[in-house]
């Protein structure tokens, strides 16, 4: 899958762990020199390499975003391949969430996806070339118990991608969504309780999970081949598409 990737320059955002860490490692496995991009400096020197430069930026500043792509642009040549990965969670029973709960996770989930595909778009209309891929979660489109802020935004991030692509259709840009189950980063191990990625795997009647049937939880590897598949000319033909990576957690509802 290096066809489309190898030579290109790819922007990842949420570079510095977990999803985001394994896409850039496959970008660069095809080829790609990849912006690798954080709020987290000491996690993005982890990813140092000749085909990775790392660039602090917040993709909650709507300036912030603008002055790194331009940045990148200049420093590392024209993006052709965005993959949108930073996320955070806020879990909780929707009675106690609080507004800044709320707000919080939409302004890097959904509005942080909004402002770096804005930003990146223009040259690769002008170009008629490019690929963006956003990383959402199965819980868009499953209702998930003490996930309704995360849930919600990752929704709107993935309907937003699949507009974008609408609108780019005519201009070459090909836009996607990945959409994870339960994977073995960070924020997943966080959430973990006394009985670990087991209780995962076998889901939970009280909270409405039926677990997963591939009876594992999806390595970051394997969510970043499904971006590098997306990312490469082997789907030059697809767009406007959610692929589930989540070992039948969901059911395909």
């Amino acid at each position: 899958m290096t066809a489309g990737i190898a030579g290109r320059v790819g922007l990842v955002t949420g570079a510095a762990g977990g999803i985001g860490a394994a896409v850039v490692r496959a970008l660069t496995a095809a080829g790609a020199s990849v912006a690798a991009v954080d709020v987290d400096e000491p996690g993005l020197k982890e990813l140092a390499g000749d085909q990775v430069l790392s660039y602090v930026g917040d993709v909650r500043s709507s300036d912030a975003v603008t002055d790194l792509v331009a940045r990148v642009e200049r420093e590392m040549g024209p993006i052709g391949i965005l993959v949108n990965v930073a996320g955070i969670l806020r879990e909780g029973p929707v009675v106690s969430l609080t507004d800044e709960d709320w707000a919080a996770v939409f302004e890097v989930n959904a509005s942080g996806v909004f402002r770096v595909c804005r930003a990146v778009a223009p040259a690769m209309v002008a170009r008629r070339d490019g690929v963006i891929v956003t990383v959402a979660s199965n819980a868009a489109t499953v209702p998930r118990v003490h996930l309704a802020a995360y849930a919600s935004a990752k929704a709107a991030a993935a309907h937003f991608t699949r507009c974008l692509g609408l609108e780019l259709a005519e201009h070459g840009v090909r836009c996607n969504v990945v959409s994870p189950g339960s994977t073995d980063t960070g924020m997943l191990r966080a959430a973990y309780g006394p009985e670990g990625p087991a209780a995962v795997v076998r889901g939970s009647l009280p909270l409405y999970r039926i677990g997963i049937p591939l009876g594992r939880v999806a390595r970051p590897e394997d969510v970043a081949a499904a971006v590098t598949f997306l990312a490469s000319d082997a789907a030059r033909h697809i767009t406007l598409q959610d692929l589930l990576v989540d070992g039948g957690a969901s059911l395909r509802a």
